[in-house]
């Protein structure tokens, strides 16, 4: 087994204030040795959190994980808005410094605990003819974005300081917490902005599971580090112990049939490891959509790493 193929798995970051995302995954590659990194769903500079970094054959796993919930803490100054929707950005409404009403605030959050239609912010990098928003923003240049339906499956009010609001959310991928309290502001007609964010989960990852760059870096001098397999990735997802023959079978990409555990399985081969995920083709037949284990002396195909 070589070095890259030890570490093909997930790891949580507990990513710092003050650097990008993109910024963590080069550190990884750095402290880990290895290529083949990308991460899962961006977090803005200032926040904090759960980050989860896919490394080696995992990256090919990216699109399972599309649909998975993310959760947040956090906190909302209200009574100014600003440019960017959150704390680094230049004010665009006047200050006000009224008093909350606790029984306001609450409901104006109960009013976002459903499907909603959320306009992402200027400043974001959603692209506009292949350019990111934000430039076009730091430009002056006007920014169009297209709305987006997001669900808010929880959304709490856990303490009010002034006229600064904490909160607890789970929200639908690709969901803007930044417009989010944005829209609580313009709803309350005060104006509102973000002034910390802490994600907390990620799918099936959180907080308890993180490591910091920190410690990775002393993890990575004595040669550990706390990558989950790929095998025990995605647990919600049934597994099937294939047999020799099958899974060889399988690193070919021919399909298989399996007993009715789902519409998608975990392909591990007699060692356990995972070789394929599989999707239902029709009643038993099941379809290697991905294959992790190719057949000896035939390279894997190539993809791109999420970003």
């Amino acid at each position: 087994m070589t070095h890259e193929q030890a570490l093909d798995g997930a790891l949580i970051i507990d990513k710092p204030a003050g650097i990008t995302s993109h910024d963590v995954v080069r550190r990884v590659r750095r402290l880990l040795g290895i290529r083949r990194v990308g991460h899962l769903g961006t977090l803005d500079p200032f926040a904090t959190g759960v980050l989860v970094m896919l490394l080696g054959k995992a990256t090919r796993l990216a699109r399972f994980y599309d649909d998975r919930l993310k959760s947040y803490e956090g906190v909302i100054r209200f009574g100014l808005s600003t440019r960017t929707y959150d704390f680094t950005g230049e004010p665009a409404s006047e200050q006000t410094t009224a008093a909350l009403d606790p029984e306001e605030l609450r409901a104006a959050f109960r009013s976002f605990r459903e499907t909603i239609t959320q306009m992402p912010p200027p400043f974001s990098a959603k692209k506009i003819g292949g350019v990111p928003a934000y430039r076009k923003a730091r430009r002056g240049e006007t920014v169009e974005l297209t709305p987006v339906e997001v669900t808010i499956h929880d959304l709490e009010l856990t303490r009010i300081e002034g006229m600064d609001v904490g909160f607890s959310t789970r929200v639908s991928p690709g969901t803007y917490i930044r417009s989010l309290a944005h829209d609580l502001g313009q709803k309350l007609g005060i104006g509102a902005h973000l002034t910390a964010l802490r994600r907390t989960a990620s799918g099936e990852f959180d907080e308890s599971m993180a490591v910091s760059l920190e410690r990775l870096d002393e993890l990575a001098g004595v040669g550990q580090s706390p990558v989950v397999r790929l095998s025990d990735l995605m647990p919600d997802i049934p597994s099937v112990l294939l047999s020799g023959e099958d899974a060889e079978r399988v690193r070919y990409g021919q399909d298989l049939t399996l007993p009715e555990l789902g519409n998608r399985v975990k392909l591990l081969d007699p060692s356990g490891r995972l070789c394929a995920i599989a999707e239902r083709a029709q009643a038993d037949q099941f379809h290697p959509c991905v294959v992790l284990e190719t057949p000896a002396n035939e390279p894997a195909t190539a993809e791109s790493p999420p970003t």
